[in-house]
């Protein structure tokens, strides 16, 4: 942004999220200071711009949470929606450089634009830059991903830095020997981790209710929910995990041979982010 001036020897903006001062006059430089002047710090327009980074970080932060959603549920955005948003820095910097898919599953590519028209401008694997013109696009989850390994090995050629984890997304596969009537996963329990357990689970951005931490993913057409049980009495004592199991939203619990590729992954990368260890019913990829 712009330099607004206060007073008669400053003028302020937003540097890096930050509210900088510069000097002005006959022997200014023009370079920022290093620290904001005494006299501005208790200045209207100094506090207008601290609400303004303010406002400005929550509104980064939603975005990011917003498209984490879309990745985790591989959700089909129209992109129409996607050419509204993009011009914004902070959507722009949640979406860049994400694999979407539009009409064609099996052509991945890299997101560089978003046309004013909807059209998307992607990099594929063969390194040239295409447009697709899809009524949606899907940023799907990297267990929907069946190049992820050559998809992830292109992004480190390009040096692509993801904001929102996709390509290097912890996952976990359901192993083979899980028995059918099973509907819990037992290897946490009685594991102790670290205090504050419900206000980090939170920080991750898991939902806690009551005695349980959740996440919520939507896959073949129905919302699942992996639910970790923790025993801990207050916000600052030592927490103990309990069992992991899945259900349907408002609806039955569901044996582990019924849990989704996609729930499956989330919900062991939710128990082993909890339990801060590797689990012996998956591999991280």
């Amino acid at each position: 942004m712009g330099w607004l001036p206060v007073g008669d020897s400053y003028e302020i903006s937003l540097v890096d999220g930050k509210v900088t001062a510069r000097s002005v006059g006959l022997r200014a430089t023009g370079r920022p200071l290093k620290t904001l002047p005494k006299v501005l710090r208790d200045d209207p327009e100094v506090d207008r711009l601290r609400q303004l980074a303010q406002w400005l970080d929550r509104h980064s932060a939603e975005c990011l949470a917003r498209v984490d959603a879309w990745v985790v549920s591989s959700l089909p955005v129209p992109t129409g929606l996607l050419a509204r948003v993009w011009p914004d820095p902070a959507w722009q910097d949640a979406l860049r450089d994400l694999v979407v898919l539009g009409d064609d599953p099996a052509e991945p590519g890299f997101l560089r634009d978003v046309t004013d028209t909807g059209d998307l401008r992607v990099v594929n694997l063969d390194g040239d830059t295409v447009r697709l013109s899809p009524a949606s696009a899907t940023l799907p989850h990297p267990v929907r991903l069946p190049d992820l390994t050559d998809l992830r090995e292109f992004a480190d050629e390009l040096d692509i830095t993801q904001r929102v984890e996709q390509l290097h997304r912890g996952t976990w596969g359901r192993p083979a020997n899980v028995k059918e009537r099973d509907t819990t996963i037992t290897d946490y329990h009685g594991t102790t981790v670290p205090n504050r357990l419900a206000a980090r689970a939170a920080a991750l951005g898991f939902r806690v209710s009551g005695s349980q931490v959740r996440c919520r993913v939507w896959e073949a057409g129905r919302t699942v929910e992996a639910a970790m049980w923790f025993d801990e009495d207050y916000w600052d004592s030592e927490a103990t995990l309990g069992s992991l199991s899945w259900s349907v939203v408002d609806g039955p619990t569901l044996r582990l041979t019924e849990v989704g590729p996609v729930a499956w992954s989330e919900g062991i990368r939710m128990a082993t982010a909890l339990s801060g260890a590797q689990t012996g019913t998956g591999e991280k990829a």
